[in-house]
C-alpha cells in the first residue's frame, strides 16, 4: 500500500476526522464525547499551532487515517523527559473499517514512519501511547521502537518509546 499526506483542513475535515476520534475503537484517542465543534476547535488549534500538525494519510484521494507530528520539547512531552535535537513526536488513527484490510495499520505506521524520517532533521521519533494500548505497543515495537519507562501524563499513564532512523530500517527490512 502506497499512502501520500496532506494537511487536515480544520473545517472541511472535521466531519470525517469526527466520526473517527469518536468512534469506540478510538477510545485511546480521548475525544469519545467530543461535538464536531470540539473537532474543529481542536484542530484549528493545532493548525495554529507552530509545534504541532495534523495531516491525513490518503490511498489515492481518499483519506485513510490521520497522523499528527509534534515537536515533543515543546507539546506533549515538554517536561517529561530530556528531548534531543532531532526528536518528534507522532500520533496516529486508523478509523473503523466495516471490512479490515489485513495489515493495513501496520502499513499505515510504516507509512507514517517513512513520511517523518523523510526529513533529514528527524533523527528520532517518540510516542507515548496509554499504558493499556497493548495493540497498539506490538505496531510500534514492528517498526522499531523500543520502550523506555512508563511516564505519568496529565491525562494518562503512558508508555514513552523512541524509534531512531536505524531501528526503523531495520526492522522495516526484516
Amino acid at each position: 500500500m502506497t499512502f501520500t499526506f496532506r494537511p487536515l483542513d480544520p473545517l472541511k475535515d472535521a466531519e470525517l476526522v469526527h466520526s473517527w476520534v469518536t468512534h469506540p475503537k478510538a477510545a485511546f484517542w480521548m475525544m469519545q464525547d467530543a461535538k464536531l465543534q470540539d473537532v474543529e476547535r481542536a484542530y484549528r488549534e493545532i493548525a495554529a499551532d507552530e509545534h504541532h500538525e495534523a495531516l491525513l494519510g490518503l490511498d489515492g484521494d481518499e483519506p485513510v487515517f490521520l497522523m499528527e507530528r509534534y515537536d515533543p520539547a515543546h507539546r506533549e512531552l515538554a517536561g517529561l523527559y530530556q528531548a534531543r535535537p532531532g526528536d518528534v513526536g507522532m500520533h496516529f488513527l486508523t478509523p473503523p473499517a466495516d471490512a479490515p484490510v489485513h495489515g493495513f495499520t501496520r502499513a499505515v505506521i510504516t507509512a507514517v514512519m517513512g513520511h517523518l524520517f523523510e526529513d533529514p532533521a528527524v533523527r528520532r521519533v517518540v510516542v507515548e501511547p496509554d499504558v493499556r494500548n497493548t495493540a497498539v505497543h506490538a505496531l510500534n515495537a514492528a517498526v522499531g521502537f523500543v520502550p523506555e519507562r512508563e511516564i505519568d501524563k496529565p491525562e494518562k499513564r503512558a508508555l514513552l518509546s523512541f524509534c531512531t532512523r536505524e531501528q526503523f530500517e531495520k526492522a522495516v527490512r526484516a
